[in-house]
């Protein structure tokens, strides 16, 4: 039987709207990839010899290391580096014809990367990256059992009175997601995404390199 408006009167739909895209890959995905032992020895060789990098974090009450308030030319100091960017380039790439963006001409490019190293006990707090289109992770050295990168709802703020999730929510409806990338993995979201490293809680350092692209 056929209702008013020309659909089964028992027929109901229910649409997801607005999906958050996050991007998840291997960095081999594009083919050779960068060595991880030598990127991990260069992060820690450059965390040793920046003195800017490491008084900004002692300053800042920063845990462990990072030379994002220092350090502007990583692939000038080590060439590891700079292949590092030839492959973030093509995931990002990718990841932008998935967002289906209009780009009018312009480019999606690289406008600053960094490196991270947490120590046990280290957090890094929840954040967003301004001025930037695509921001993302490459996994350097995770210890079994590192913190996990935790992405939040974008719509929390709007959520106002509205009850919480229950534990096994599906995913796309939670207002928490937790992802544990492991070392030679990529991560890539759109930068507006606020997103946390919680405490680690192991014995060793968790290594990773950040990055922002914008449009222009």
């Amino acid at each position: 039987m056929q209702g008013r408006l020309g659909y089964e009167q028992t027929m109901s739909q229910i649409d997801s709207l607005f999906v958050t895209r996050l991007y998840r890959a291997a960095l081999t995905e594009f083919g050779k990839s960068v060595d991880t032992a030598e990127l991990e020895t260069s992060c820690l060789s450059i965390a040793d010899d920046d003195e800017a990098g490491q008084d900004w974090c002692e300053e800042n009450g920063f845990p462990g290391y990072t030379s994002y308030a220092s350090l502007v030319d990583l692939g000038w100091r080590f060439p590891i580096f700079k292949d590092l960017v030839k492959v973030l380039d093509k995931h990002v790439a990718a990841f932008v014809k998935d967002l289906q963006f209009d780009l009018d001409g312009k480019k999606i490019k690289l406008d600053s990367l960094w490196i991270n190293i947490l120590p046990t006990g280290g957090v890094h707090t929840s954040h967003l990256h301004p001025h930037s289109v695509i921001s993302g992770t490459t996994y350097v050295s995770m210890p079994e059992g590192a913190s996990a990168i935790k992405f939040e709802d974008p719509r929390s703020a709007m959520m106002m009175a509205a009850p919480t999730r229950t534990t096994d929510a599906r995913p796309e409806l939670r207002n928490f997601i937790y992802v544990a990338p492991e070392a030679g993995e990529v991560l890539l979201w759109e930068s507006w995404l606020r997103h946390e490293v919680p405490m680690n809680m192991t014995d060793d350092e968790r290594i990773s390199v950040s990055f922002n692209y914008g449009w222009g």
